[in-house]
């Protein structure tokens, strides 16, 4: 008999979190070494409407509460909200994007007998992330630092869905341009400059940089990002948002600004990804667990402009195009209990070496392409889901115990003779 394994995760929540929660569940079932349901978790305000017709697995395993403690108990959230229900726990979450965690998630982290994170930078934060442990009284009784072993797992790309073509599916007929720098990403909370994905800082940089180029000479940018929901009202109010900053750009030729707003499919990310007028992806975000989006846009062997620090350094190192800055404080105006914490620092891009570096992109994009093309073929050989799936299989053979399954022997069992 097989092991039972329950896994608490936002299985159908439209969200990165989500995405990599479905990725582990078909790789759990393909294994095929354990008797697998689902606890379905909402993630925030975002939809859970993610399970199609494929997902039917999934779906049909779902269930709303425990009849018997799991031999394996497997949970994908923040750490804070680690909590070991089964024999045998794991705890994987998305990451950090600072430079420090809080001491909730280290507690979180410990809770677990087994933790699988997905970068090594991810990594590298739990580990050097340590805080003084007290008594009631306020005296020093020790440290507190991450005791639990730590796996980095990356999320793997489905290559079946994210794949190099020569297609052109994806509707940009109303842009006129041929060049286009494409981001994506959620424009979250935070005052100008200090969102995590520094949307503003990155649309203003890409404004200054091509303003003096005459308007039949500049390249566009295409933005595909929302706020807190894909609503008429979030889109009214990103395009403010866009508005405001072009305001503040002094030229009487400024670049055009193309908004995407809504969900989109796999099939429908990566036709947009492999436009033809599409020319390279770029991000100033301050920081990465992993950094999906670029993972599934690198595979096109197009440029890929990005922060050169945190968890997307794992797969871009190597073909990536890196943008210099330096490390500094968050802003109070993102700091999120437990997540975010005061006094952690993340990367800010330097924005005139982003700018020239833009230009360069643009002025030189055959020798721009040489390099990155070779990311194609880099995300094959180290980066697919597939790989992921053999890495985790392999990572639970070497850290699951067996759970021995008893079975009642034959000359046990007492028949009794019915009169």
């Amino acid at each position: 008999m097989k092991p039972n394994l329950v896994i608490s995760c936002p299985a159908s929540s439209r969200s990165g979190y989500g995405d990599h929660s479905r990725d582990l569940i078909r790789t759990l079932f393909a294994m095929d070494k354990y008797n697998i349901k689902i606890l379905d978790q909402k993630w925030g305000t975002c939809g859970r409407d993610a399970l199609g017709i494929d997902d039917l697995q999934i779906a049909s395993n779902i269930i709303t509460k425990m009849s018997a403690q799991p031999d394996i108990w497997i949970q994908v959230t923040i750490p804070s909200e680690f909590h070991p229900v089964g024999k045998y726990n794991i705890g994987i979450t998305a990451g950090i994007e600072t430079d420090v965690c809080s001491s909730e998630w280290i507690q979180g982290m410990n809770r677990m007998d087994h933790c699988i994170v997905p970068s090594e930078h991810a990594k590298e934060v739990f580990e050097k992330s340590v805080y003084d442990e007290r008594d009631k009284e306020g005296n020093p009784i020790g440290k507190l630092r991450l005791e639990t072993k730590t796996d980095v797992l990356f999320e793997g790309l489905d290559i079946t869905k994210f794949r190099k073509t020569q297609e052109d599916k994806f509707d940009l007929s109303a842009i006129k341009e041929d060049f286009c720098f494409l981001a994506v990403g959620h424009w979250l909370n935070g005052e100008f400059s200090h969102d995590r994905k520094d949307m503003g800082g990155m649309i203003r940089t890409f404004l200054e940089s091509f303003k003096n180029l005459s308007q039949k000479n500049q390249p566009a940018l295409i933005l595909k990002t929302s706020s807190a929901s894909f609503s008429v009202t979030d889109r009214e109010d990103i395009l403010k948002k866009i508005n405001h900053i072009r305001s503040a750009v002094e030229s009487p030729h400024i670049p055009n600004i193309y908004l995407v707003h809504g969900d989109l499919i796999p099939t429908e990310l990566n036709a947009l990804y492999n436009h033809p007028k599409v020319k390279a992806m770029v991000s100033f975000t301050h920081g990465e667990g992993f950094g999906r989006p670029l993972l599934e846009f690198s595979i096109t062997g197009k440029p890929v402009i990005a922060s050169a620090w945190s968890g997307h350094v794992d797969f871009l190192s190597e073909h990536g195009i890196p943008l210099a800055g330096d490390l500094r404080e968050v802003h109070k105006s993102v700091v999120w209990e437990n997540v975010i914490i005061e006094g952690s620092k993340w990367f800010y891009v330097d924005y005139g070496y982003a700018n020239s570096t833009m230009k360069k992109v643009f002025k030189e994009y055959k020798k721009a392409s040489e390099k990155s093309r070779k990311q194609t073929q880099y995300v094959k050989d180290n980066f697919t889901l597939d790989l992921m799936g053999k890495k985790f299989e392999q990572m639970m053979t070497d850290n699951v115990p067996s759970f021995e399954i008893k079975i009642p022997k034959l000359d046990d069992v007492k028949v009794a003779s019915v009169k």
